[in-house]
């Protein structure tokens, strides 16, 4: 009996941070769906080189070096893959930086605050709003299916802060609980112009940001007990729901914010 495939026939993906964690699962899953993806990075050129190769080289993968912390920031990235493929049919927003420090807000810095905020937020408008003006603009993909009306899919990956807040991370979450916001905003601006606008908001996975925090002898067995499934999550458990979201089968869904955090965004 055949299978239920999950493909993006040849179509144009951009995935932001996609040189580790998250962002390298979802750039290979993607790859393996049949989509043509850029993905940006900012320092790990070595690392973002061999993902581009083993996802297909050149003209299958392309690994884009970009600063995101500005609304232009953003809007050169998009920019940049329309010029390597020629068009865009998705855009992943998963980059993010979480100052891994406890900063108490009587004493959190401005220079942290508008960092997270500039890299979490500002190049976020950037990226959607230059992604939104191209998927208006260009003609329907012919790989895509004929008898679809999307024009693009945005997937805004937020967090479980951005949902119930974060002590002594509140640049964080206040930026994961704009990016919801957003979500819900663009989604009910574009999808009647058949762009779909969804939100993943991840819990805890194993990833090089949250090492430090998991793998330490107290505070690790802690937020795995917080978990009503009793672990962390992996970067392909959250990679999944993202290339589902951008598929044919979730094409009556937008404006959701689907939680993939084991449970915990309930009992936090």
């Amino acid at each position: 009996m055949a299978g239920v495939p999950l493909v993006l026939n040849n179509q144009v993906a951009l995935i932001t941070g996609g040189s580790r964690g998250i962002g390298a699962e979802t750039v290979r899953l993607f790859a393996e769906a049949g989509a043509r993806v850029a993905f940006s990075y900012r320092q790990a050129r070595d690392r973002a080189e061999a993902l581009a190769l083993n996802c297909g080289g050149p003209s299958r993968c392309v690994a884009i070096e970009q600063d995101l912390a500005t609304p232009a920031d953003g809007r050169a990235l998009v920019d940049a893959t329309v010029r390597a493929f020629g068009r865009l049919d998705v855009l992943i927003v998963n980059h993010g930086i979480w100052p891994p420090d406890d900063a108490p807000i009587s004493t959190m810095s401005d220079q942290q605050w508008r960092t997270t905020l500039g890299v979490n937020l500002d190049s976020v408008f950037g990226l959607v709003q230059s992604a939104a003006g191209q998927f208006q603009v260009q003609p329907a993909n012919p790989s895509s299916d004929k008898n679809s009306e999307t024009k693009g899919h945005i997937v805004l990956i937020s967090s479980t802060a951005g949902q119930r807040g974060e002590a002594f991370h509140a640049d964080y979450a206040v930026t994961k609980g704009a990016i919801i916001s957003l979500t819900k905003s663009l989604s009910s601006e574009l999808a009647p112009q058949g762009i779909r606008v969804n939100c993943v908001a991840p819990g805890w996975v194993t990833t090089e940001m949250s090492a430090g925090t998991l793998n330490h002898p107290e505070r690790g067995p802690k937020v795995s007990a917080s978990i009503p499934v009793g672990r962390a999550g992996t970067p392909r458990e959250i990679a999944g729901p993202v290339l589902f979201l951008c598929t044919p089968l979730a094409g009556f869904i937008s404006g959701e914010v689907l939680n993939v955090n084991g449970g915990a965004v309930l009992v936090g």
